[in-house]
């Protein structure tokens, strides 16, 4: 038998593949990451400093079991490392009572038992004066919902992995893999390795890492803003407003993270252009920034002031924006994972249990039906 240097590979070092080394170093695997990108760095999608974390899920109720798993194992992690890596505010989805969001979260609720509330406009008001609600609006509160901080998630993440013997390799840029044999071997620009198993999570550069998965993935630029209050900055500190998205016109989104003090983040949910993820980042334009801006002025209008910073990300889609955690098409020693189109980095240390189990020939702890590659050439529409 052919020998090898590692029993697993993980292509990419971002939120996910980093969860995949941890999950599977501490279980006593011998475990390689590779990074093109060396941290902190804003190339990916795992940058930014905040994203929310909730469980009334409106994308569709079979992401509760896994984001439920997720909150478990960030406090696991918390624990572990000593680092404060969740930020607990509540959360709102507000839009319309048969919306895309309010409908969705509500059905996810319900069928999940999720702790919930629905307010109409003027309760929306009179607990959270920092919205301006119009009639007709409507909110499903969750009281769990809160922040994760980004970079220092995917730090922790490294550390651990290293901690319980992962290693890590930073600066190295995959230029193929092949099986033969049983055994997968990576070819970086510096040298090859071998392994039984291999991860591929390189986010935005998946259809290039693995272009025969079969899978049409498009990879769009998104931009979020911090906004510096002219008013009543206090009304909208994480404090006293939660973390809401807000579908402000059917089929349209955004999203606010309150202030831990750089400012509101504010962005579009989606809604951005198609982006070569090798070009380099974009700088935002007045018009994004002025879009966003209006929305803060209409919604959020204690929060109306000046853009401070604005930071580009890229949002990798799937056709029907749910996730892809399966092995390869026709090569059983690779797993493939994409838990993205724009909502995937909360349920990270999940993805990467299950990715593990997956790896070891275990029965993952949550389904993973939906999430499977198959779906597409069935022309089934995934979760």
């Amino acid at each position: 038998m052919t020998a090898v240097d590692w029993d697993a590979i993980v292509i990419g070092a971002g939120a996910h593949g980093s969860a995949a080394a941890y999950a599977l170093a501490r279980r006593g695997v011998r475990t390689l990451a590779i990074d093109r990108w060396a941290p902190p760095h804003a190339h990916g999608s795992s940058h930014g400093r905040t994203r929310i974390i909730r469980e009334a899920y409106f994308e569709h109720p079979a992401y509760v079991p896994l984001v439920r798993r997720a909150y478990e194992l960030w406090a696991d992690l918390e624990r572990e490392t000593g680092r404060t890596l969740f930020r607990r505010t509540g959360g709102l989805t507000l839009g319309a009572e048969d919306g895309v969001l309010v409908s969705g979260a509500l059905r996810s609720a319900r069928e999940h038992g999720v702790e919930h509330e629905v307010l109409d406009a003027p309760e929306i008001r009179r607990r959270v004066p920092a919205l301006a609600a119009p009639a007709g609006t409507v909110a499903v509160l969750e009281h769990r919902a809160g922040i994760l901080f980004a970079e220092r998630c995917v730090e922790a993440l490294r550390v651990a992995a290293r901690e319980h013997g992962a290693r890590l390799e930073i600066g190295e840029r995959v230029v193929r893999w092949d099986v033969s044999s049983g055994v997968v071997t990576v070819t970086t620009d510096l040298g090859a390795y071998r392994a039984r198993r291999a991860i591929l999570a390189p986010g935005a550069w998946l259809s290039r890492v693995a272009p025969n998965v079969g899978i049409p993935l498009v990879v769009e630029r998104q931009v979020v803003h911090w906004v510096t209050p002219r008013r009543h900055p206090e009304r909208v500190s994480a404090r006293h407003l939660p973390v809401a998205i807000w579908e402000y016109e059917p089929g349209r989104m955004f999203y606010v993270v309150p202030d831990i003090g750089d400012g509101l983040k504010a962005a579009l949910h989606h809604q951005g252009p198609i982006v070569d993820p090798d070009a380099p980042p974009i700088p935002a334009s007045q018009r994004e920034q002025a879009a966003v801006l209006a929305l803060v002025d209409r919604y959020l209008p204690d929060a109306a002031g000046i853009v401070s910073e604005s930071a580009s990300c890229l949002y990798t889609n799937t056709p029907d924006g749910h996730f892809i955690v399966d092995a390869h098409t026709g090569v059983p020693e690779v797993l493939v994972a994409s838990a993205c189109s724009g909502h995937g980095f909360k349920f990270a240390p999940a993805v990467g249990e299950a990715l593990a189990d997956l790896a070891l020939g275990t029965e993952p702890r949550v389904d993973l039906a939906p999430f499977r590659v198959a779906r597409f050439a069935a022309g089934g529409t995934g979760a």
